[in-house]
Formats: C-alpha cells, sequence, structure tokens
C-alpha cells in the first residue's frame, strides 16, 4: 500500500495493470454505446374494429340473459314458503358466482367506440343488480333469527324482475345492431 493516499482513491493510470486498463475501457465504451442500443418499442396493438367490439359485448350478454333464467329461478325459489332446502343455497350460490364471472368479463372487454363504452357500463350496472339480488335474497331466505318483518319480505321475492328484461333489451338492441352493420 502506497503511503500518503487514501485507502479508496484509484490508483494513478500508469500504475493500473493493463488488464483493468482494457476493462475499464471497454466499460466506458459501453457507457457510451448503451444509448444507440435501446431495443425500439413496438406498435401499439390496432383496436378492435366498432364491428368485432360489438360482436364480443353481445356474446357476452348472450350469456349473461341465458344464465338470468337460473338465477331467476333461484331468487324465487328462496321466496317460496315453508323451510328451504340446500340445493336451493347452492343453486344461489352457484348462480351468483356465474353472474360474477360474467360481470368481469364484461368489465374486461376494453371496448373503446362511446356508444358500446356506455351500453357495457349499463349492461354492468344491471348484471350488478342481479348479483345484489342474488345476495339479498339468500340473506333474507337464510337467516339465523326469522322474523315477522323479515318472512314478509321474504315470501314477496318472486325473481330478478324487471332489470332482467332491462338486460335482454339491451342485449337484443345491440344484436339488432350488429345484424344491421
Amino acid at each position: 500500500m502506497r503511503t500518503g493516499t487514501a485507502p479508496d482513491a484509484p490508483a494513478p493510470r500508469a500504475e493500473r495493470p493493463l488488464g483493468a486498463r482494457r476493462w475499464l475501457a471497454a466499460v466506458q465504451l459501453l457507457g457510451a454505446v448503451r444509448p444507440l442500443l435501446r431495443p425500439r418499442r413496438r406498435p401499439a396493438p390496432a383496436r378492435p374494429s366498432r364491428p368485432e367490439q360489438l360482436r364480443a359485448l353481445v356474446a357476452v350478454l348472450d350469456e349473461a340473459v341465458a344464465a338470468q333464467t337460473p338465477a331467476d329461478e333461484a331468487v324465487a325459489a328462496c321466496g317460496e314458503p315453508g323451510p328451504l332446502s340446500r340445493g336451493t343455497a347452492r343453486d344461489c350460490g352457484q348462480q351468483s358466482i356465474t353472474l360474477h364471472r360474467l360481470r368481469t368479463r364484461l368489465q374486461d372487454l376494453g371496448t373503446t367506440d362511446p356508444d358500446l363504452v356506455a351500453a357495457q357500463a349499463r349492461a354492468g350496472r344491471l348484471l350488478a343488480y342481479d348479483l345484489w339480488m342474488l345476495r339479498a335474497s339468500m340473506n333474507l331466505a337464510f337467516t339465523t333469527r326469522p322474523v315477522d318483518r323479515t318472512e314478509a319480505a321474504r315470501l314477496r321475492l318472486n325473481g330478478l324482475g324487471r332489470p332482467a328484461d332491462d338486460l335482454r333489451r339491451l342485449r337484443d338492441s345491440l344484436r339488432a345492431e350488429l345484424r344491421n352493420s
């Protein structure tokens, strides 16, 4: 070790071994060339056309409308008088899972056309109502402490109601638009 210098100070250029000088030169060269080697950005993928977006939206809505029939039956079963079976609870749970998955698929469509984005949002709200209705009917039907008010509300359950019809009408209008385009 040399005297009179800091232990961490680099050795003067003349005292560096040849291998260290070459390595330093290679690192400096790489630092100079590195900005030139940046990977080129790939162009963004082309957005699907409006008819493709419409087809995807209608496909999910077709499945949602098909899933509404068993969900409607499950809600109506929760409103039946008398004790309810475990099968009713299982049916409600299965339909809730199905509608939740469909709502997630609907949200993941990635539509960009403003009209279709609005239709997608409306369909999402209608499916959210169906999910809420299933949950509320299960809460009313399978309560641990039934009271007269709860039982009266449960007995009035008879299905999903008007929002299910609204979802069908929305799907039908989008399907008609698809046929005309």
